[in-house]
């Protein structure tokens, strides 16, 4: 997600703070697909939390994590803070750290962008008024959000195949957020 390839091309983009798809052609070359959608969202998926009284029923993971922490810190440093103990002393193993994730959370909750009536689109609203356009070998392929039915008749007509707004991946947002809530909010 990082360094694809050792081509210095990583999928977060710090300048729209969104991870974005990358497109490999044949060659090698890789480009940036900046599409506001669903694939941007899916890093919070990447959680989990340990609760101290598990690492410790662990010690092998326990070694194995701190092994990772000393000898491979390319990879720790991928992985959001383990040492820092968050409520209950409970540990937080997750792709993102707390500035990508409030960046990530502050674009899904944005009504303009992900955040509908019914849940969290597949595509952002702010690829209405602007589409995304892709120029490959003199073709030009467009994305645009659309609420409902589809204007291309590629999906029979029906833009649903993916959206506008899609059950099992809401599922996995409101779990994920759970699990981030239980690191990162005090008890009441």
């Amino acid at each position: 997600m990082t360094h694809i390839g050792d081509n210095g091309i990583g999928l977060w983009n710090e300048e729209d703070s969104f991870f974005y798809d990358v497109l490999r052609f044949p060659n090698g070359e890789m480009t940036p697909l900046k599409i506001r959608s669903m694939v941007g969202l899916i890093p919070l998926f990447a959680v989990e939390i340990i609760e101290p009284e598990i690492l410790e029923k662990l010690p092998h993971f326990k070694l194995r994590l701190k092994w990772f922490l000393n000898y491979r810190p390319d990879l720790a440093g991928l992985v959001s803070y383990w040492e820092t103990p968050g409520r209950g002393k409970r540990r937080l193993l997750s792709l993102l750290r707390g500035h990508r994730m409030k960046k990530i959370l502050q674009r899904m909750l944005d009504e303009s962008e992900f955040l509908s009536d019914y849940g969290i689109r597949s595509l952002s609203r702010a690829h209405h008024e602007e589409p995304y356009i892709f120029d490959c070998n003199g073709h030009s392929i467009t994305v645009k959000y659309e609420p409902g039915e589809s204007e291309s008749v590629l999906f029979g007509g029906n833009s649903n195949w993916r959206g506008p707004v899609w059950f099992p991946v809401n599922y996995l947002i409101i779990t994920s957020l759970r699990r981030f809530a239980t690191y990162y909010v005090s008890a009441q």
